[in-house]
C-alpha cells in the first residue's frame, strides 16, 4: 500500500489508504471543501484489514487546531452500538438473560408499574422509558445514581412492549446501572477491560483527563439546539426525550465540557477515534482473529428487527436489533444487512457482514438534515464504488 498525503484548500488531508479506494479521500476532502465538514475522521475495514484510515480539517476550528492522527472525537449515540455489545457480553457469559425482568437484577426498578420490563424491551427501545422524569440537576445527572434513581422510580410513558420510541438517553442509564448491578462495574470500566484494552482501541464511555486535550471541539448544528420543543412543544415527549432530563441538555457548547465529557452517559458520550470504531466493528462481524466478539448465533439475533416502523420520539420510522440500529436509519446507501449505530450530527459507525466491511466516520461538525446527511452519504457511496473495484478482495496490509 501507498501512503499517501493529499493538501486542499480547507486544510490538509492526512492518512493511508490504498490506491483503489482513493475515491473514498476524494469525497472526504469533498466534505471539507463543500460539504461544510471542519474536521472529521474516517476509517474503513475490509475482511478484517485496514484499507482507509484519514483525517483532515481542524480538531478546533476556532483556534485552527489541525485534526492529528490522535485526535478523538465525541460520538453522541454511535455509543449506544457498544454499549449493547457490552450488554450482549454478558448474555454470551450467561450472566444476564434478556428475557427476565430487569427488576430480577434492580429489585428497585420494579416501582410504579415496571416489574414486567425486560432487556430485551429496552435493547429494542420498547420499554416505554424514553422521557426521564424528575426535578434533575445537571450535576446530579452526570453523578449517575440520582439519574438511575429516578428512572427506578418513575411510571412508564407508555405501556411497555406496546409500541417503540427512541430511548435516546435513559438507554445508557438503564443498560449501565443493570451491568454494574450484575458486574459491580460501571459500563465505562467494564468496555475498557473487556473491549478496548484487549483490542487497543481508544474508545471510552467516560474520557481520561489525561485524553481530554486531544478530543476534537464540538461546533454546534445552526439554528435551535432545542428545535423540537420549539416545534412540537417543551412538554411534548419528543422534547422531554431530547431535551432531558428535566430540560438539561440540548446540542450547543456543553457538549465541550470536562465534566460532560468525563461523566458516564453510555447512551450519549462516547469518545474515540475513527479507525478504533472500525476495528471494533470488523472485530464484531468476526473478520479479526482473537479480538472481542460475539457468539455467532447472539449476534445473528442482535441484527435480526426487534422494531419497525414510527417511532413514537422522533416520529418517523426507525428500525432496531437488540441494541443496534438497523437498515435503513444506521447506514443509507450501505449494505441492507448493515448494523451499528448512528450519533447526533453525522457521525456513523457499523458492519456489513454481507460484504465484510466495517467502516466509521466521526466529525466535529454538527448538522441535522432530513433527508440523511449528505456527507456519510458521500462517503458510504466512494466506498462501495471502491468496494466493487476491487472484485471483493481486500489489496492486503498497510504498508
Amino acid at each position: 500500500m501507498t501512503n499517501k498525503l493529499k493538501e486542499f484548500e480547507s486544510g490538509l488531508v492526512r492518512g493511508r489508504y490504498y490506491a483503489n479506494f482513493e475515491a473514498v479521500a476524494e469525497a472526504f476532502a469533498d466534505n471539507l471543501q463543500n460539504r461544510e465538514d471542519k474536521g472529521a475522521a474516517f476509517a474503513l475495514y475490509h475482511h478484517g484489514e485496514p484499507v482507509v484510515d484519514i483525517w483532515g480539517g481542524f480538531a478546533d476550528a476556532s483556534t485552527g487546531k489541525p485534526w492529528q492522527e490522535n485526535t478523538v472525537a465525541l460520538m453522541f449515540s454511535a455509543a449506544k452500538g457498544l454499549t449493547a455489545t457490552c450488554l450482549l457480553r454478558l448474555v454470551d457469559a450467561g450472566q444476564l438473560d434478556i428475557d427476565l425482568p430487569i427488576c430480577h437484577y434492580w429489585p428497585e426498578f420494579a416501582a410504579n408499574g415496571k416489574a414486567d420490563i425486560t432487556t430485551r424491551m429496552v435493547l429494542a427501545h420498547r420499554a416505554g422509558l424514553a422521557a426521564v422524569e424528575g426535578e434533575l440537576t445537571l450535576a446530579e445527572i452526570l453523578n449517575w445514581d440520582p439519574v438511575v434513581g429516578a428512572i427506578a422510580a418513575q411510571a412508564p410513558n407508555w405501556e411497555p412492549d406496546s409500541t417503540h420510541g427512541y430511548h435516546a438517553r435513559s438507554f445508557g442509564w438503564i443498560l449501565g446501572e443493570l451491568l454494574r448491578r450484575i458486574t459491580g462495574e460501571t459500563l465505562g470500566s467494564f468496555l475498557n477491560r473487556e473491549i478496548a484494552a484487549v483490542a487497543g482501541l481508544r474508545l471510552w464511555i467516560g474520557l481520561p483527563k489525561d485524553e481530554l486535550p486531544h478530543c476534537a471541539r464540538i461546533i454546534p448544528p445552526a439554528g435551535n439546539a432545542n428545535a423540537a420543543a420549539e416545534i412540537l412543544g417543551e412538554n411534548s415527549l419528543t422534547a422531554r426525550v431530547m431535551s432531558g432530563p428535566n430540560k438539561q441538555f440540548g446540542y450547543n457548547d456543553m457538549w465541550n465540557r470536562a465534566e460532560i465529557l468525563q461523566a458516564e452517559m453510555p447512551s450519549s458520550n462516547g469518545v474515540g477515534d475513527a479507525r478504533s470504531m472500525a476495528r471494533f466493528y470488523a472485530a464484531l462481524n468476526g473478520d479479526i482473529a482473537g479480538l472481542p466478539t460475539l457468539s455467532p448465533a447472539l449476534l445473528e439475533t442482535a441484527r435480526t428487527v426487534q422494531s419497525r416502523g414510527p417511532d413514537a420520539v422522533i416520529l418517523h420510522d426507525t428500525c432496531f436489533g437488540l441494541g443496534y440500529s438497523l437498515q435503513p436509519m444506521v447506514a443509507p446507501g450501505a449494505g441492507p444487512n448493515c448494523y451499528g449505530h448512528p450519533g447526533a450530527g453525522g457521525t456513523t459507525a457499523f458492519a456489513d457482514p454481507d460484504n465484510g466491511v466495517a467502516m466509521a466516520y466521526l466529525t466535529n461538525t454538527m448538522r441535522f438534515d432530513p433527508e440523511g446527511d449528505p456527507r456519510s452519504a458521500n462517503l458510504i457511496q466512494a466506498a462501495y464504488q471502491s468496494l466493487a473495484s476491487t472484485g471483493g478482495q481486500a489489496p492486503g496490509f498497510f504498508g
